[in-house]
């Protein structure tokens, strides 16, 4: 079966920073990140294509970087300058033959 690895989130400082992984045993062609606050609606955060196409939510512009490693099955956000409403829970998405979510991994920033 299709197993999946998230780790990286945490607790962080406004301005801080956090990296957070996805690994997959098996390889997907899109990968993305999603993110759910408390009492609002899943959003997109961002999404990368097999060969390095991107886009980016306009709320973490310049902040965040989404990228992976093919080799590894992998998926990363680099978030810098976090700020408290980037609070939320984030969730790797892979989309391929199938789609599979993660199960979701706590990301806190305080002020």
């Amino acid at each position: 079966q299709v197993q999946l690895v998230e780790s990286g989130g945490g607790l962080v400082q406004a301005g801080g920073s956090l990296r957070l992984s996805c690994a997959a045993s098996v390889s997907f062609n899109d990968m993305a990140w999603y993110r759910q606050a408390p009492g609002k609606q899943r959003e997109f955060v961002a999404r990368i294509m097999r060969f390095g196409s991107t886009n980016y939510a306009d709320s973490v512009k310049g902040r965040f970087t989404i990228s992976r490693d093919n080799t590894k099955n992998a998926l990363y956000l680099q978030m810098n300058s976090l700020k408290p409403d980037d609070t939320a829970v984030y969730y790797c998405n892979l989309v391929g033959r199938t789609v599979l979510w993660g199960q979701g991994i706590q990301v806190t920033v305080s002020s």
